[in-house]
């Protein structure tokens, strides 16, 4: 079954840290390129950070410096570090696979909630 599960959102306060995950099953996780995306109440979902199979990253203005996007390959998960979290950070937050291999994908996880409390 091809399946992204992310975990790790809940609530923090301003300044604060957390750490998503993302874990895949159903794909060559190896082969794929990964994106975390945010959506905040009333507004479009946004890119954050992308990830490539070769570990090759890129995010969004607001989150440079204070986000960090990783993967694991042996455990097929890939990693959204938040630090430094501010109240406009609180969105739900979506796993991608938007690439395997030479195929484009269009494969989203069920999301997790971060809520930052100022």
């Amino acid at each position: 079954q091809v399946q992204l599960v992310e975990s790790g959102g809940g609530l923090v306060q301003a300044g604060g840290s957390l750490r998503l995950s993302c874990a895949a099953s159903g794909i060559i996780f190896g082969l794929s390129a990964m994106d975390w995306y945010c959506q905040a109440p009333w507004k479009q979902r946004e890119l954050v950070a992308s990830i490539t199979s070769g570990g090759s990253t890129n995010y969004a203005d607001p989150v440079k410096g204070r986000f960090t996007i990783s993967r694991d390959n042996a455990k097929n998960t890939v990693y959204l570090v938040m630090n430094n979290l501010k109240p406009e950070d609180t969105a739900v937050y979506y796993c991608h696979l938007n690439r395997m291999g030479l195929v484009r994908h269009d494969l989203w996880g069920q999301g997790t909630q971060v809520t930052v409390s100022s």
